[in-house]
Protein backbone atom coordinates (compact mmCIF):
# COMPACT_ATOMS: atom_id res chain seq x y z
CA UNK A 1 0.00 0.00 0.00
CA UNK A 2 1.50 3.40 -1.17
CA UNK A 3 1.17 6.51 1.24
CA UNK A 4 1.64 10.12 -0.04
CA UNK A 5 1.17 12.94 2.01
CA UNK A 6 1.10 16.87 1.05
CA UNK A 7 0.32 19.96 3.06
CA UNK A 8 -1.73 22.35 1.24
CA UNK A 9 -1.98 26.31 1.30
CA UNK A 10 -5.63 26.08 1.12
CA UNK A 11 -8.79 24.36 3.30
CA UNK A 12 -10.07 20.44 3.00
CA UNK A 13 -13.61 22.36 1.08
CA UNK A 14 -11.26 23.40 -2.03
CA UNK A 15 -9.39 19.82 -1.94
CA UNK A 16 -13.00 18.64 -2.18
CA UNK A 17 -14.50 21.40 -4.81
CA UNK A 18 -11.50 19.76 -7.06
CA UNK A 19 -12.63 16.12 -5.95
CA UNK A 20 -16.46 16.55 -6.90
CA UNK A 21 -15.90 18.15 -10.12
CA UNK A 22 -15.64 14.43 -12.08
CA UNK A 23 -14.61 16.24 -15.72
CA UNK A 24 -11.10 17.44 -14.21
CA UNK A 25 -10.09 14.16 -13.05
CA UNK A 26 -7.36 13.80 -15.40
CA UNK A 27 -6.26 17.22 -14.92
CA UNK A 28 -4.68 16.14 -11.37
CA UNK A 29 -4.82 12.42 -11.66
CA UNK A 30 -1.34 11.02 -12.86
CA UNK A 31 -2.05 8.78 -15.80
CA UNK A 32 -5.54 9.65 -16.83
CA UNK A 33 -5.89 11.13 -19.98
CA UNK A 34 -9.25 12.16 -20.91
CA UNK A 35 -12.73 12.11 -19.96
CA UNK A 36 -15.87 9.88 -21.33
CA UNK A 37 -18.76 10.58 -19.04
CA UNK A 38 -19.33 11.82 -15.33
CA UNK A 39 -22.31 10.15 -14.02
CA UNK A 40 -25.00 12.69 -12.76
CA UNK A 41 -25.27 11.92 -9.41
CA UNK A 42 -21.14 12.08 -9.00
CA UNK A 43 -19.81 12.38 -6.21
CA UNK A 44 -22.30 10.47 -4.90
CA UNK A 45 -21.17 7.30 -3.44
CA UNK A 46 -22.09 4.46 -6.32
CA UNK A 47 -21.31 6.94 -8.93
CA UNK A 48 -18.63 6.75 -11.53
CA UNK A 49 -16.55 8.40 -14.03
CA UNK A 50 -15.68 7.38 -17.58
CA UNK A 51 -11.76 8.11 -18.93
CA UNK A 52 -9.34 6.45 -19.98
CA UNK A 53 -5.50 6.30 -19.01
CA UNK A 54 -2.55 6.34 -21.14
CA UNK A 55 -0.93 8.07 -24.00
CA UNK A 56 -2.72 7.81 -27.11
CA UNK A 57 -2.76 5.22 -29.38
CA UNK A 58 -2.25 2.93 -26.19
CA UNK A 59 -5.11 3.92 -24.25
CA UNK A 60 -7.29 1.42 -22.17
CA UNK A 61 -10.83 3.03 -20.98
CA UNK A 62 -10.76 2.72 -17.23
CA UNK A 63 -13.91 3.59 -14.70
CA UNK A 64 -13.62 4.42 -11.22
CA UNK A 65 -16.31 4.39 -9.07
CA UNK A 66 -17.05 6.22 -5.58
CA UNK A 67 -16.82 4.04 -2.35
CA UNK A 68 -17.26 6.93 -0.16
CA UNK A 69 -17.59 10.04 -0.22
CA UNK A 70 -17.46 12.33 3.17
CA UNK A 71 -16.41 15.83 2.27
CA UNK A 72 -14.23 17.83 3.41
CA UNK A 73 -13.08 14.79 4.97
CA UNK A 74 -12.51 11.53 2.94
CA UNK A 75 -12.76 10.14 -0.56
CA UNK A 76 -12.47 6.06 -1.29
CA UNK A 77 -12.76 5.36 -5.29
CA UNK A 78 -11.74 2.07 -7.23
CA UNK A 79 -10.58 2.76 -10.09
CA UNK A 80 -10.63 -0.11 -13.29
CA UNK A 81 -7.96 -0.59 -15.35
CA UNK A 82 -7.88 -4.08 -17.03
CA UNK A 83 -6.00 -5.65 -17.76
CA UNK A 84 -4.18 -4.13 -15.15
CA UNK A 85 -6.94 -4.82 -12.78
CA UNK A 86 -8.54 -2.76 -10.02
CA UNK A 87 -6.83 -0.31 -7.48
CA UNK A 88 -8.31 1.54 -4.20
CA UNK A 89 -7.26 4.89 -3.68
CA UNK A 90 -8.19 7.16 -0.08
CA UNK A 91 -8.26 10.86 0.56
CA UNK A 92 -7.93 11.79 3.44
CA UNK A 93 -8.16 15.75 4.16
CA UNK A 94 -7.20 17.22 7.88
CA UNK A 95 -7.13 20.87 8.63
CA UNK A 96 -4.06 22.41 9.41
CA UNK A 97 -3.22 25.67 10.35
CA UNK A 98 -4.56 28.05 7.82
CA UNK A 99 -4.37 25.20 5.26
CA UNK A 100 -4.58 21.24 5.48
CA UNK A 101 -2.66 18.09 4.79
CA UNK A 102 -3.95 15.58 2.35
CA UNK A 103 -2.28 11.58 2.21
CA UNK A 104 -3.60 9.34 -0.59
CA UNK A 105 -3.52 5.68 -0.39
CA UNK A 106 -3.48 3.50 -2.72
CA UNK A 107 -3.05 -0.08 -3.58
CA UNK A 108 -4.18 -3.08 -5.81
CA UNK A 109 -7.17 -4.72 -4.58
CA UNK A 110 -8.27 -7.62 -7.99
CA UNK A 111 -6.97 -8.47 -11.07
CA UNK A 112 -3.15 -9.25 -12.16
CA UNK A 113 -2.09 -5.57 -10.43
CA UNK A 114 -2.89 -7.42 -6.84
CA UNK A 115 -0.74 -10.36 -7.42
CA UNK A 116 2.54 -7.94 -7.44
CA UNK A 117 4.49 -7.91 -4.09
CA UNK A 118 4.02 -4.24 -2.55
CA UNK A 119 7.73 -3.87 -2.39
CA UNK A 120 7.72 -3.80 -6.48
CA UNK A 121 3.85 -1.96 -7.05
CA UNK A 122 4.62 0.85 -4.09
CA UNK A 123 7.68 2.37 -5.29
CA UNK A 124 6.43 3.59 -8.91
CA UNK A 125 3.01 4.51 -6.92
CA UNK A 126 4.37 6.32 -4.84
CA UNK A 127 6.39 8.57 -7.59
CA UNK A 128 2.97 9.16 -9.54
CA UNK A 129 1.48 10.11 -6.14
CA UNK A 130 3.80 12.88 -5.68
CA UNK A 131 3.02 13.91 -8.52
CA UNK A 132 -0.81 13.23 -8.36
CA UNK A 133 -0.75 14.95 -5.06
CA UNK A 134 1.08 18.66 -6.54
CA UNK A 135 -1.43 18.53 -9.50
CA UNK A 136 -4.19 18.61 -6.60
CA UNK A 137 -2.63 21.40 -5.16
CA UNK A 138 -1.96 23.53 -7.59
CA UNK A 139 -5.40 23.22 -8.48
CA UNK A 140 -7.41 23.54 -5.17
CA UNK A 141 -4.60 26.19 -4.21
CA UNK A 142 -5.26 27.88 -7.46
CA UNK A 143 -8.92 28.02 -7.15
CA UNK A 144 -9.04 29.33 -3.84
CA UNK A 145 -6.59 31.92 -3.89
CA UNK A 146 -9.01 33.21 -6.89
CA UNK A 147 -12.17 32.81 -4.29
CA UNK A 148 -13.92 29.86 -5.85
CA UNK A 149 -13.31 27.49 -3.28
Amino acid sequence: MSVNVRTMNCSPEAVFAVLADGWIFPTWVVGASRMRDVDDAWPAVGSKLQHSFGVWPALINDETTVLEWDPPRRMVIQPKGWPIGEARVTLDVKPRGHGCVVRITEGAVKGPGSLVPDFLLDPPLYLRNIETLRRLAYIAEGKSSNGDA
